[in-house]
């Protein structure tokens, strides 16, 4: 995968873990962030906090050196300027630590759970392949006609090199051609548009596109953000592009005077019973602690959409070698039989 510009999600856990332990134990912030430079695995990440203790310890504020190391999203930038302002940095730390394990551990379980029909996919694809080479090297080797298997005109190792390109060559394009259309914030919203409305995919990103709002609502409100920019964050923290695109709409809107609640039901991306939770607690004031108990509700429900989506994979990759291999073994039995024709 191509390497992103910021860091990766467990050097900045184990990062904000460390320093969050430091500092809420007593340790001076020059120290902690000095000591976070030296131990931290990774070195890009040594690096970056290296960055930050010479620039705190010149008497700078740890927003503006975090901001100079241009490595940390804008999610992290903002709590920290925040946190400053508020005197509740270790906690933001904890908080932030607490959410980048948590996305760790979605998609550790994401990649546990893909992988065995990923494989199981690759292997019915180079099965598929090497039966064209072989039955085209035997053909060729015994002086006959080589079968096609496939009925596609693809034999002997010219057809199992024009196979793996249309099957591993249209992945990697694929994959290319997701990066770049996700590289902007337009092509992040057409793509996360479409999946959606895919009915499993969508309810697995939906999911968890709310309980990442609601967390970083919750943590934003609680650390004394301003509405405006609170919302932003809270939406650009979904890291998805529909939700992103939706940010400005929703700040326009209560800037105009519309309610909270009115805002984010506009933008058609959050469910009614969602809306309805938001509403009560809109009017007893208290739309930040009911968010913080909605979002491990909606991560709960983001874990069984992924379980669900892993199952009907591994079932459409069953699907796909069954059909292969049925194709196969049909394709076998009629080239036999035009094989006895021929001799009668």
């Amino acid at each position: 995968m191509l390497s992103g510009p910021y860091l990766s999600m467990k050097s900045m856990s184990i990062a904000f873990r460390s320093l969050y332990t430091m500092l809420h134990s007593g340790v001076a912030i020059v120290k902690a962030f000095r000591t976070v430079a030296e131990r931290n695995p990774d070195a890009r990440t040594r690096n970056a906090f290296h960055g930050i203790y010479e620039e705190v310890q010149k008497g700078s504020d740890v927003s503006s050196a975090m901001k100079k190391q241009e490595v940390f999203p804008d999610l992290v930038l903002d709590m920290v300027d925040v946190a400053e302002l508020t005197g509740a940095l270790p906690e933001v730390l904890k908080a932030l630590a607490d959410h980048y394990e948590n996305l760790l551990r979605l998609r550790k379980n994401f990649v546990s759970q893909i992988t065995l029909p990923v494989i199981q996919l690759i292997v019915a694809i180079l099965i598929i392949g090497a039966l064209i080479f072989l039955l085209g090297w035997i053909a060729e080797s015994q002086g006959g006609e080589p079968m096609d298997v496939l009925g596609w005109g693809l034999t002997g190792s010219t057809g199992a090199m024009i196979w793996f390109m249309m099957t591993f060559g249209s992945a990697v394009a694929i994959f290319i051609a997701y990066r770049i259309i996700n590289s902007s914030l337009s092509g992040q919203k057409y793509l996360d548009s479409v999946f959606l409305k895919i009915p499993v995919v969508g309810n697995f990103t939906r999911s968890f596109a709310i309980a990442r709002f609601s967390w970083a609502f919750h943590l934003t409100q609680q650390a004394g953000m301003d509405i405006n920019r609170s919302i932003t964050s809270s939406f650009r923290a979904t890291n998805n592009g529909a939700f992103q695109a939706a940010a400005p709409d929703v700040v326009a809107m209560i800037n105009s005077g519309e309610t909270f609640t009115d805002s984010i039901a506009a933008t058609g991306l959050f469910p009614s019973e969602y809306i309805e939770v938001v509403h009560v607690a809109e009017t007893t004031g208290t739309v930040p602690e009911q968010l913080d108990r909605l979002s491990p509700q909606f991560e709960d429900q983001a874990r069984r959409a992924l379980a669900a989506l892993t199952a009907a994979m591994g079932w459409a990759v069953w699907l796909i070698v069954a059909g292969f291999i049925i194709f196969c073994i049909f394709s076998i039995a009629l080239w036999y039989v035009r094989l006895l024709n021929s001799f009668l």
